[in-house]
């Protein structure tokens, strides 16, 4: 179809034609990185974890004063849970994944370092590799007699350097030493050398504070927590039994020590839920944007191709009696649309890159991907050619004779 009578139409209409191209660009502007941030959103929701989430329970309880023996209290829950029918194993520690809540510690790979080279996050905590269904990919885990009781060591800077070694993850070991095997190496923290005897594919951090990149940087050490320094039991156990297990978990914690007050009882997976709540709800927001802007756009279009329709029926009815079909006045209006949409869309494409920019600078966000241009221009045009279609069809039913008869 020849093209120059539609632009010359168009020129006649720059401000409703202008209009319609400044409403497709933005909305191919914002549509495009909106659906990049909520593809970040849901790429965030399922990062890996490590561990055993469908058959992880937590249960956190505090005791009210202070424990004579909190030592023995604490192995007394812990052999107590071991008794609840299906628990596979148990752990008192300090953290838990997905919680916001985590204890850190800076890592120097030289005793003489002046800044540290990063910042993990320390498990403690008697078995908790296996507790946790953390995969052990090189080395080995803790042997019994290799625990330490957390307060002595707390105390004792002597013990400290008695520490057998620890447990880290796979990518704490690469970003330590790349391309190396982290098995034997040696940290420091602070005054205190720690060989590394085993290394896990994955352990997450409790909290993500300092960016997704650092979720996988966390370490274990062989300290026994009691009922003093930690408030966390973890059980593990098939999926199908995780609710019972939780509930008779309370119960025989508070058989224990009836003056002790259960705080939260909870499967990981609603943990990991509530961790991610906030991502769940700005992909949400974001989709209901997009979706927002799409029906806005495409009633723009409606509209204004039923204006025009109104407004051109003596000159549709004069080119049907000249001898142009129905299927001549509908691919009009189609092409028509096609030309505003692709001006729109290329003017919306270099909005969408500054807005990533900008993005970019101002919140650390990546690149967005090229492919987002392409797609989005597919849709916005496929939407286009929807929208337009009532319209084009009411025009090219104006009969002939009805069109003559008016001129």
């Amino acid at each position: 179809m020849d093209i120059l009578p539609i632009l010359s139409t168009l020129r006649r209409h720059k401000i409703t034609a202008l209009l319609v191209v400044l409403e497709i660009a933005l909305t191919c502007a914002i549509v495009c990185n909106a659906v990049f941030l909520i593809s970040q959103r849901l790429e965030r929701m399922k990062m890996f974890s490590g561990v055993a989430e469908h058959e992880l329970v937590q249960v956190q309880a505090y005791g009210i004063g202070k424990s004579t023996d909190a030592r023995a209290h604490a192995q007394e829950d812990l052999a107590a849970l071991r008794q609840i029918p299906g628990v596979k194993s148990v752990a008192l520690v300090n953290e838990v994944p997905f919680t916001n809540s985590s204890w850190n510690t800076s890592i120097k790979l030289d005793p003489d370092q002046k800044l540290p080279t990063l910042n993990a996050t320390q498990y403690f905590g008697e078995n908790i590799v296996s507790t946790f269904g953390a995969k052990l990919v090189e080395g080995r885990d803790f042997n019994p007699d290799e625990y330490l009781e957390f307060r002595q060591v707390q105390r004792d800077e002597k013990l400290q350097k008695k520490l057998a070694g620890i447990v880290i993850t796979r990518g704490l070991g690469q970003k330590l030493w790349p391309g190396q095997s982290a098995l034997g190496k040696t940290i420091y923290l602070g005054d205190t050398s720690v060989r590394v005897i085993g290394v896990v594919e994955g352990l997450i951090r409790p909290s993500l504070f300092n960016g997704d990149d650092t979720a996988q940087w966390s370490m274990v050490f062989p300290l026994r927590m009691d009922t003093d320094n930690a408030s966390r039991f973890v059980l593990r156990t098939a999926p199908q039994d995780r609710d019972r297990v939780l509930a008779a978990a309370a119960v025989t914690l508070r058989k224990n020590d009836p003056h002790r007050i259960i705080l939260e009882k909870k499967t990981l997976d609603d943990i990991r839920a509530e961790f991610f709540q906030d991502d769940r709800a700005m992909a949400g927001l974001l989709a209901g944007v997009c979706i927002a802007l799409l029906v806005v756009t495409a009633l723009g279009i409606v509209g204004l191709g039923s204006f025009w329709v109104a407004q051109r029926r003596r000159t549709i009815g004069v080119r049907r009696a000249l001898g142009a079909t129905r299927r001549n006045i509908l691919n009009y209006f189609q092409t028509e649309n096609f030309l505003l949409a692709t001006i729109g869309i290329a003017l919306g494409m270099v909005l969408a890159y500054g807005i990533n920019l900008f993005l970019m600078l101002h919140y650390e966000l990546p690149r967005l991907p090229a492919y987002y241009f392409p797609v989005g221009a597919i849709a916005l045009w496929l939407i286009g050619q929807v929208a337009v279609l009532g319209p084009a069809l009411r025009a090219a039913a104006v009969p002939p004779v009805v069109a003559t008869r008016s001129v």
